[in-house]
C-alpha cells in the first residue's frame, strides 16, 4: 500500500521524465539532415565548428550531395558572371541574385604570363577554368567553389610535365555513378607523336591515363583550340569540335568517346553571316554554341538570325534514336539592336539566360527568354566598385547555379 508521500514522489519522477527535451544528437539521422540541409551556406560552415560529430556529418559525400539536391530544389540559385576589363587586362568572377541587385566579387584573374583564359565551365556547384600561354607551355586548370569562394588548382602529374607536348583540351564532368566530379584532358605530344588522353579525380585528386580510342572519322587536331563550350549531362560531356557540324561525346562511366550527328535543319549555310548596321558592314561567324537546357543539350546557331530575327535552339530530347527538337525564339527587338545576344544558360526549366554586353553607367542589363509566356524580361545588375571603367567591361559567361558545399 502506496502512502501519500510515495505517490507523490512517484508522481514528480514522472513529470520530470515527460518534460525533458531530447538532445538534437538524439534525433534522427535523417531528421538532422533534413534541418541542416535548408540552412543558408553561411550557417552551414558555422555548424561545422559547432562540434565532432557535425563536422563529420556535414563533410560526408552523401550530405554534401543531399544539400546539393535540395538548393537545387528549393531554387537556393544565384547567378556566376566572368566579366574581362580590357582597360585592365584583367578577369574578373562575380556572383548576383537571380532576380538582380548588386553583384559580389569572388575572384580576380591578373597574370600577365597568361595569353588566354577559357571560358569557365560551371557544372552541379563547382566552376571550373584553364589558364594557358601556349608559346611557353604554362597549363594551369583551376576548380572554384562561388558558394563557399574556395579554388583549388590541379596537381601536375609526371607526364603532363613532360616537354614535346602540343595543345591541350580540358573537358569538365559529372560522373554520376560515382557522385564526383571529373575532368577529362586530350593532349597531343610531339616527341613521338601520338594524343594522351587523362582523368582528374575531384574525390582522390590525382591524374589518370586511360586508354581510349578516337572515333570513327574523328581528328584530334579540330579539339584542341577554338572550342566554344561544353555541356554535360547524364554522366556525358559534349563538345562541338572546330570546323565539325557533328557533337563530340565522352561518357565518363564508360570512359569512351563517340560522335552525335546534328539534325539536318541546323546546319548553317554559311560560316558568316554578312549584314550592314549604321553605316558599316559587320560579320557575323556562324559558330555553333551548346547549351544545357531542360536535363538535354541544346545546340544554337545564328545562321538566319539578322534576316529572320528568330534564333533556333535544337534540343536532343532521345538521345538513342537521334530525336531534336526545335525551339524558335521571336526576339522582341532586331537582334541588331540588341547587341547581338546568343543564349548561354538555362535559369530554371522556363527562363533562358542571353548574353549581355550592355552597361549604362554601372549597371549591366541582362536579357531573360521565357519560353512559356515567349516574352523577354530585363535583369539590372549594379558593379562594384572593382570595375574603375564600366565600358570597356565584357561580359563572358552568365550562368545559373544552385548554392553547394563541395569541399576543395
Amino acid at each position: 500500500m502506496e502512502t501519500l508521500g510515495e505517490e507523490k514522489s512517484t508522481t514528480s519522477m514522472v513529470v520530470n521524465r515527460s518534460s525533458k527535451k531530447p538532445k538534437i544528437s538524439e534525433l534522427p539521422i535523417d531528421v538532422i539532415d533534413g534541418i541542416l540541409s535548408r540552412l543558408p551556406v553561411k550557417s552551414i560552415l558555422q555548424c561545422k565548428s559547432a562540434s565532432k560529430p557535425w563536422l563529420s556529418r556535414i563533410s560526408d559525400p552523401l550530405f554534401t550531395k543531399l544539400y546539393f539536391t535540395r538548393s537545387t530544389a528549393d531554387h537556393r540559385t544565384a547567378l556566376f558572371i566572368s566579366a574581362y576589363d580590357s582597360s585592365t587586362h584583367k578577369r574578373h568572377f562575380l556572383s548576383a541574385a537571380h532576380d538582380g541587385g548588386p553583384v559580389t566579387h569572388l575572384m580576380t584573374l591578373d597574370n600577365p604570363n597568361y595569353i588566354h583564359f577559357s571560358d569557365p565551365v560551371h557544372l552541379n556547384g563547382l566552376v571550373f577554368f584553364t589558364c594557358t600561354n601556349w608559346a611557353y607551355g604554362k597549363y594551369n586548370q583551376y576548380v572554384l567553389n562561388p558558394t563557399t569562394r574556395k579554388t583549388f588548382e590541379l596537381p601536375h602529374s609526371a607526364s603532363l610535365t613532360d616537354r614535346g607536348h602540343g595543345p591541350h583540351c580540358y573537358l569538365f564532368g559529372f560522373d554520376e555513378s560515382r557522385n564526383e566530379h571529373k575532368i577529362l584532358m586530350v593532349r597531343r605530344l610531339l616527341f613521338p607523336p601520338k594524343v594522351d588522353v587523362m582523368i582528374f579525380s575531384m574525390t582522390n585528386y590525382s591524374w589518370r591515363k586511360i586508354d581510349s580510342e578516337c572515333p570513327v572519322a574523328f581528328k584530334w587536331c579540330t579539339l584542341y583550340r577554338d572550342v566554344y563550350g561544353s555541356v554535360c549531362v547524364n554522366s556525358v560531356v559534349y563538345v562541338m569540335p572546330r570546323g565539325s557540324s557533328d557533337i563530340l561525346a565522352f561518357d565518363f562511366r564508360t570512359e569512351k568517346f563517340s560522335m552525335i550527328g546534328t539534325p539536318p535543319g541546323f546546319v548553317p549555310r554559311e560560316p558568316t553571316t554578312r549584314y550592314s548596321w549604321d553605316g558599316k558592314l559587320l560579320y557575323n561567324g556562324n559558330k555553333a554554341v551548346l547549351i544545357k537546357i531542360n536535363g538535354c543539350i541544346g545546340v544554337v546557331c545564328h545562321d538566319n538570325v539578322v534576316q529572320s530575327n528568330e534564333m533556333h535552339i535544337w534540343i536532343l530530347q532521345d538521345y538513342e534514336n537521334s530525336v531534336w527538337f526545335r525551339e524558335v525564339i521571336t526576339l522582341p527587338e532586331p537582334w541588331i539592336e540588341l547587341d547581338h545576344p546568343y543564349p548561354l544558360n538555362v535559369a530554371n526549366m522556363d527562363d533562358i539566360i542571353f548574353s549581355s554586353s550592355e552597361v549604362s553607367g554601372n549597371v549591366i542589363s541582362l536579357p531573360i527568354y521565357n519560353k512559356k509566356s515567349k516574352r523577354c524580361k530585363v535583369l539590372r545588375f549594379t558593379l562594384g566598385d572593382e570595375f574603375l571603367s564600366p565600358k570597356t567591361v565584357e561580359f563572358k559567361q552568365i550562368k545559373c547555379y544552385a548554392e553547394s558545399i563541395m569541399p576543395l
